[in-house]
This record gives structure tokens, C-alpha cells and sequence, in this order.
């Protein structure tokens, strides 16, 4: 190993936490974009625009959902690894 490499362990149930994690975190920008995609797609017609509307809250909503996982995910993990701080930049989703 050469002086420049850093090496750490992480445990399988931390490694799957972190996975279960990240994918929560995908499906909610997912969501994200469906909201706001078809929010916009509605407002073409002034017909829609409240229902236009609507998808424009939730995807507001949805984007405060975010830092609740992290929070959510960075608590999981010091449970599971006491001293763990949860902020490796790799894993912040």
C-alpha cells in the first residue's frame, strides 16, 4: 500500500443501512421530478393550471423530505456504529 492510499472498513450491515439509504434518496429525487415535470406540463393549459399547481407543492414538499433522510440515514448509522459521524462525503446523498 502506498503513502497516498486510505483504507477503511466498513461492516456489511452498515454497507446495506447505507444502500437502503441511498436508495430512499433516489426514489425521492425521482419523485421530485415527476412532480415538477408534470406540473409543468400542465401548465400548458389553463384548464389545469391547479392541478398544475398541486404538483408544484408536492414537488416543494418532496424537496423538504430531503434533509429528513440524511438526518434519518446519518442517525441510523451512529446507532449502528456508535462514533460514526455519517458524513463521508462519498455517502451523502
Amino acid at each position: 500500500m502506498s503513502d497516498d492510499e486510505v483504507t477503511f472498513t466498513i461492516g456489511r450491515e452498515e454497507l446495506v443501512v447505507r444502500q437502503r439509504w441511498e436508495t430512499i434518496s433516489i426514489a425521492n429525487d425521482v419523485l421530485i421530478a415527476m412532480w415538477f415535470v408534470a406540473g409543468s406540463i400542465l401548465f400548458f393549459w389553463e384548464s389545469t393550471t391547479l392541478a398544475a399547481t398541486w404538483c408544484f407543492l408536492l414537488g416543494s414538499i418532496e424537496f423538504l423530505v430531503r434533509p429528513a433522510i440524511r438526518l434519518a440515514r446519518r442517525v441510523h448509522i451512529r446507532r449502528i456504529r456508535p462514533g460514526a459521524t455519517g458524513t463521508d462525503s462519498s455517502f451523502d446523498y
